[in-house]
């Protein structure tokens, strides 16, 4: 139920997914809605099950007020589906605050892990980067930091197949001092930490690939994140005002190759990125996604599944704490 093309395009793509037989899907949200949706596919009432709930939380409510005042909203419904083991993941692109608090209540956290923390990359011109968090957590401490770097580690080398990522701090410094207070009290923490730490990255790095776990609060990696969106929207319309006479040329080549036509991160081209540190696999979709984002996003939570990333995650985080590490 949650998305600007709720629910036509979030049921349009699970069902396309149901189609290629791989997964099971459970649609959760008002009943009415889900029957009006399944009218386009004569064969999707045989392919979902649907589960109904009778409240919505919109964007803009207060999370812990929606998750404890609507029960019977498709957020929460759905969570309590994943932890009463009828489904192995979730996936939303309803408000993510209320899905976070949501997972965090009704999951429960992984110990060692405080916070829950949203990360993604940037797969068009940065392939094997992570960045952690874009969103989740506005205002963070500096060993939460920590926890978002070992997320970022498994995260690395679970869905990237690299065995030894590299973590870094975005910075406005190279050197060791530089940057905000949270930035200077995590450094240490890092060094510590026993992970691959290489210290600070600035800004003009991230794509470089310098290292493949980024670290910054969710303000700064929200915020850097859209930018990062917007870039190739306004680069087509730059180069069209520049070469008018050229606008046909110019507009097969943004919508020939990815990287000009849409700059995406991992949320962006697999329908949404991993919410991590809660017991379970969840995923937090954009809002402006469509059906074939949701499709990616589906089948991105399976390999997550598969991958069994919340147990990677637990056997990290104890190794480190047996070695004194954290």
């Amino acid at each position: 139920m949650g998305g600007d093309y709720a629910p036509q395009e979030v049921m349009k793509g699970a069902i396309a997914a149901a189609h290629q037989g791989n997964v099971d899907i459970i649609l959760v949200g008002q009943e009415d809605a889900i029957t009006e949706g399944l009218r386009a596919d004569a064969s999707a009432e045989k392919l979902v099950r649907r589960v109904h709930a009778s409240e919505v939380i919109i964007e803009g409510e207060s999370p812990a007020v929606a998750i404890r005042k609507k029960k019977d909203s498709s957020i929460v419904v759905g969570m309590k589906l994943v932890r009463q083991g009828e489904a192995d993941a979730f996936i939303s692109a309803g408000s993510s605050g209320a899905v976070a608090a949501s997972a965090a209540t009704y999951l429960g956290m992984v110990e060692g892990m405080e916070r829950p923390t949203l990360g993604g990359g940037f797969s068009s011109f940065a392939p094997n980067i992570v960045m952690m968090d874009l969103g989740a957590n506005v205002d963070c401490k500096p060993h939460q930091m920590v926890s978002f770097a070992i997320a970022g580690t498994v995260y690395a080398r679970t869905l990237y197949g690299i065995a030894n990522p590299t973590v870094a701090l975005l910075s406005t410094g190279a050197e060791q001092g530089k940057g905000n207070e949270l930035v200077k009290e995590a450094y240490p923490l890092l060094q510590q930490s026993g992970l691959n730490f290489i210290g600070n990255i600035e800004g003009n790095e991230i794509l470089l690939s310098k290292a493949n776990v980024i670290l910054c609060d969710g303000f700064v990696g929200n915020v850097l994140l859209k930018f990062y969106e917007s870039i190739g929207t306004r680069g087509r319309a730059w180069f069209m005002g520049k070469a008018p006479i050229c606008k046909g040329l110019v507009g097969f080549l943004f919508d020939r190759f990815l990287p000009l036509k849409k700059l995406s991160y991992e949320g962006e081209e697999q329908g949404s990125g991993i919410l991590w540190g809660v017991d379970g696999v969840v995923r937090i979709a954009h809002g402006n996604c469509k059906a074939e984002h949701v499709v990616h996003g589906i089948n991105a939570a399976r390999k997550a599944v598969e991958t069994n990333i919340v147990g990677s995650l637990k056997n990290e985080i104890a190794l480190l704490k047996e070695q004194g590490k954290i």
